[in-house]
Parts: structure tokens; sequence; C-alpha cells
């Protein structure tokens, strides 16, 4: 049976149902957290370096200026004491790598190469241009307090002397003929693991200026490829045996990707430099001659030489740098 309730009482449970339901519906548009939801509010749309903010760094609060400048400023000396300290323990150890080898002041270091190489211009003396042919370079043109340490032949291969280059880090560069190097190529493979550039000096250090054609091709294209077998790398840079060449010698080392042709103003040995030049002074690009020779013919060894050098170099305020930087 239905129970049946007064006029007032039945007023007052419509009422109350009324109200019941309007709070149910609330709930149920809420964000779930069990409250009831807040009366809707305008907000600006945000601006783009809002959003950029909030995309950068997803709820948290954007940094203090100030702290993040703090711990800038902090990460930049942090850096610097770093550098700093590895250039402390760099010249230690080259210090100490010079007495090792009998030398009173390390090598000076050589500033980092140059991002785009020098453009060769003819001047008819230290640089000869000639169109098609690669250019005869005996200085190279730059402002650098450096000079080059070039390497011939491949006669002598002094392991002491090869380690003298790894331990004062001292950049050269080996020119070598193929008749002198066939006995232990491996022994230049070796130098190149070091940084040292193996370059074209011919196959049998003959004179070009008398051979011609094939014979020329031979001599030069052949070394090209004997290197490009035996280093991995087709060289870029070649030497004419005895400094002689023709046209014709160069226009065929250009053809087989020889781009410059590096002769010399000063030649080493283990008891004297000589100088092309009266004055006895080395210039900013000078290029040095040496050759992979011993005590057979020198009166000396190849460390011998390198010390003569590196004290004559440093004497005058110059570092060695590596040619393939600048040529």
């Amino acid at each position: 049976m239905i129970p049946t309730y007064p006029r007032r009482r039945r007023r007052r449970l419509a009422v109350a149902c009324l109200i019941a339901a309007s709070a149910a519906a609330g709930c149920s548009s809420s964000s779930g957290s069990g409250w009831p939801r807040k009366a809707a509010t305008t907000t600006r749309p945000a601006t783009p370096s809002q959003d950029a903010h909030a995309k950068a760094v997803p709820g948290k609060p954007e940094r203090d200026p100030a702290e993040r400048a703090a711990a800038e400023a902090r990460a930049a000396v942090e850096a610097e004491a770093a550098r700093a300290e590895a250039e402390r323990v760099a010249r230690t150890a080259r210090e100490a790598a010079a007495r090792t080898w009998g030398l009173a002041t390390p090598p000076l270091v050589a500033p980092a190469p140059p991002a785009t190489k020098p453009v060769l211009v003819d001047n008819g003396q230290h640089v000869i241009v000639r169109p098609g042919l690669p250019p005869v370079v005996r200085r190279v043109p730059t402002t650098d307090k450096v000079v080059f340490l070039t390497i011939d032949d491949g006669a002598e291969k002094d392991p002491d002397f090869s380690r003298m280059l790894r331990e004062l880090n001292v950049p050269v560069s080996a020119f070598v003929s193929d008749y002198l190097a066939r006995t232990d190529y491996g022994y230049f493979r070796d130098l190149q693991a070091h940084g040292v550039a193996v370059n074209n000096h011919t196959l049998n250090h003959k004179d070009l200026r008398k051979l011609g054609g094939d014979a020329l091709r031979r001599e030069v294209c052949g070394q090209q490829d004997s290197l490009e077998k035996q280093i991995g790398v087709r060289p870029k840079l070649f030497r004419p045996p005895y400094g002689e060449y023709t046209a014709e010698a160069l226009a065929i080392a250009r053809s087989c990707g020889v781009t410059a042709v590096p002769l010399w103003n000063e030649e080493a040995f283990p008891d004297r430099v000589e100088y092309r030049y009266g004055d006895h002074k080395l210039q900013s690009g000078d290029i040095i001659l040496t050759h992979f020779r011993g005590t057979d013919t020198w009166k000396g060894s190849m460390a011998d030489m390198l010390r003569r050098v590196l004290r004559e170099v440093t004497g005058q305020g110059f570092a060695l740098a590596r040619l393939e930087d600048y040529l």
C-alpha cells in the first residue's frame, strides 16, 4: 500500500528532492575530486611565451633569472678552471718529454690550423703559380709564427725518432720514395697513425728533367698508386727529387691528384741547419727539408737532427706546424 502524506509534508519532500537532484548534477560534472564544481570564470588565452615555458618545463615554476644567471656563471668558471688544468697538465708533460729528449725548452705549440687554407698567389720567388699546373711553394703565405718540417726519401726507419715525435707531439710531413720505403712500409703506416702525412717523392728518385712521357708518368703516378695501396691515402702533395721539375712533370702530377708541390728554404742535419738566405733567419711559413738518414751518412741520428731543428725553431720563436693544414 502506498503511504499518503499531508499536503504540507508532500511539498517539503518535493523541495528536498529538487535540492538533492541539483547537488548530484553538480558532482557529476566536477573534476572528479568529490567537491562541487566552482562557478565558471573567464580566463585569458596563454601567450606564446607562456605556452613555450609550459611545454619546456611541464608542471614546474619558471626559474628565477638571477638564479639562472648565477648557475651559468658558475658553469663558466668551472669550465675555465678545467681548461686551465688541462693546459697545466699538458705543459708539464711537454716539459718532462723535452727533458727526456735533451731539450732545455719544450717546443712551442702551433696555433690552431686556419679555417681556410691560404690563397697561393704567384710572387716569383716563394710561390710559383702557372695556369693549369699545381703551385710550387717554398714558403707558405701565412702570418702565423709557424714553419714546417718535411722529411724525404725513407731510407732510415728509426724507432727512436718515431717515439720522439710522439712524445714531443711534433708535427712533420714525410715524402717517401717507393724504392726505399718498400722494405718496411709498416714504419710509415705507424707514422701516419700518429698524425704524420705520407706524401709522394716518386717511385725511384730519378731526375724528372731527364724523363718524359710514360716514364715520367710511371715515376709520379706510380707512386701515387703505391701509396694508396700501402698507406691507404692518395696524397695531394708531391715533391720532385732534388727539387727539380718540368712543366710536363707538374702537369702529370696534377693529372693523378697532386694539388701542390712544396720545395724548401732550409735544410736540416744533426749538426747544422743550412739557410737559403744569408740572414740565417726563419720566416713565417718556411718549409724545412731533411731526410730519413742515420749515422751511416750523417754525423748523428734522426733524433739528433730533430733536436737541432727544435732548438733552432724554438729559439727563433716559431712552432712546427702540419704542412697539410696550410697547403
